[in-house]
C-alpha cells in the first residue's frame, strides 16, 4: 500500500476533514477511536482533533479508554507484569460499552461517563456524566482497542514498528511489548484500522493509503 509522508499539522487537518465527511455527519453522535500504545501518544493526537473538529461544527468529548480499566484485583490476578495479562484483561470493555459507546447509538441518551476508575488508585474516579450533544463526536484513545468488536464509525491506529516500539517505551513499561507483538499477529491493527499512520518519527508521520 502507499505510504505518503505528511505534515503533523496536515494530520491533524486531514483527519477532521475525515470525521466531517463520515456518513451523518453533523446529524448524529459519532464514535473515533485513535488506537497505539503509549509510544505513539495516540492521547495527544485525540486532544489535537477536538478544536479543529470544533471549527468545522461539530463538537467534541474526550474519553481516555486508560479511564475504563478492570480492578486491580482481576488486571493484577496473575502480577503486575504480566503481559498476557495486559492484553485480554486490563481494559473493561463491558463498562466502556455500557458507558460510553452504546449511549452514543441512533436514539441513544447521548450521556457518557468520561471515566469509570482512576488507573493509579484503584478507586472510582466518581466523574458526572456529561451530555454529548446530537452531532458531537467522541474521541477515545487508548491501546489495544482494535478487534474487540467496538461499535466505533472510524478508526485511527499509530503504527510503531518493533524497534521504534522499543525504543520509545519508557523502561518501567517494556514489560507491555509482548502484548503488543500479540496484538500485531493476532489482531493486525495497521489492517483493522479505518487509518493507519506511521510514526516511527513523530516529526515526520506518514499515511498509510489504502487502494
Amino acid at each position: 500500500m502507499p505510504i505518503r509522508p505528511i505534515s503533523p499539522e496536515r494530520l491533524v487537518e486531514l483527519l477532521a476533514d475525515r470525521i466531517a465527511a463520515l456518513p451523518g455527519a453533523g446529524e448524529r453522535r459519532l464514535r473515533v477511536a485513535v488506537d497505539g500504545a503509549a509510544a505513539a501518544r495516540p492521547g495527544v493526537l485525540a486532544d489535537a482533533l477536538v478544536e479543529p473538529l470544533r471549527l468545522r461544527g461539530l463538537p467534541t468529548l474526550r474519553v481516555p479508554a486508560a479511564g475504563f480499566l478492570r480492578p486491580a484485583s482481576v488486571r493484577l490476578e496473575y502480577g503486575r507484569h504480566d503481559a498476557d495479562a495486559f492484553h485480554d484483561l486490563w481494559l473493561d470493555d463491558g463498562a466502556l460499552l455500557r458507558e460510553v459507546l452504546d449511549p452514543l447509538e441512533p436514539g441513544g441518551t447521548g450521556r457518557v461517563l468520561p471515566s469509570l476508575r482512576d488507573p493509579v488508585t484503584d478507586r472510582a474516579t466518581r466523574a458526572p456524566y456529561t451530555g454529548l450533544a446530537p452531532a458531537g463526536v467522541l474521541l477515545l484513545d487508548g491501546a489495544l482497542l482494535l478487534g474487540r468488536w467496538l461499535p466505533l464509525e472510524l478508526t485511527v491506529h499509530l503504527a510503531l514498528s518493533p524497534a521504534a516500539l522499543e525504543r520509545r517505551t519508557a523502561p518501567e513499561e517494556r514489560w507491555t511489548l509482548p502484548a503488543f507483538a500479540r496484538y500485531e499477529a493476532e489482531t493486525a491493527p495497521a489492517e483493522a484500522a479505518d487509518l493507519t499512520v506511521r510514526l516511527d518519527d513523530p516529526r515526520h508521520p506518514a499515511l498509510v493509503e489504502r487502494p
